[in-house]
């Protein structure tokens, strides 16, 4: 089994990016990025309807930091460390399977300018390089084509295609998994 240690809490550079660590003054920029209709469309679950609740989310990216589940970055342009542009962060983590999924947003006024390109590569470096991964997983819903072209350019493949796994306001939803195995 895997023996992950996510703490102490690394900062990871790439070009034109510092992953850093969320703090509670992003909350107002995670509020924005988990309620804004454009950036919520595909990713199936009720939007934050309060800063109280970005601010919870803030906290259990913390806690999830804390007790090695997941570990998530705020992006931002370096030197506008101060301004969140996204998030990306390895969760759902397998210790046993050596595995981890990945998860990400991104302000749409930085949509089509590479950067979620550069963050996805900088984890996915470190899930393999610090963490000892395997395997990572993004899940994806199968009409969200910008996601989907964003994991292939990284090098992931569709592993599965779940017809109707997925429950939503009502409906039930198909699910896409794909998946980069560690360099060897």
């Amino acid at each position: 089994m895997l023996h992950l240690q996510l703490t102490p809490f690394t900062e990871l550079r790439t070009e034109r990016l510092l992953l850093r660590r969320i703090v509670l003054a992003d909350a107002p920029t995670i509020f924005f990025l988990r309620s804004d209709e454009q950036v919520m469309r595909y990713l199936d679950r009720e939007p934050t309807a309060t800063l109280a609740e970005a601010e919870d989310f803030v906290r259990m990216i913390d806690s999830s930091l804390v007790e090695n589940r997941g570990i998530t970055w705020g992006l931002a342009r370096v030197g506008e460390e101060d301004q969140l542009l996204g998030t990306c962060g390895l969760w759902r983590m397998d210790a046993e399977n050596h595995r981890g999924e990945i998860g990400y947003a991104l302000h749409p006024a930085a949509w089509g300018q590479g950067l979620m390109s550069e963050a996805l590569a900088a984890v996915c470096r470190y899930g393999f390089e610090t963490l000892h991964l395997h395997s990572i997983e993004g899940n994806v819903n199968p009409a969200n084509a910008a996601s989907i072209k964003l994991l292939e350019r990284q090098g992931f493949v569709r592993e599965a295609y779940f017809r109707e796994n997925y429950h939503f306001r009502g409906q039930f939803l198909d699910s896409a998994i794909y998946s980069l195995l560690a360099p060897r």
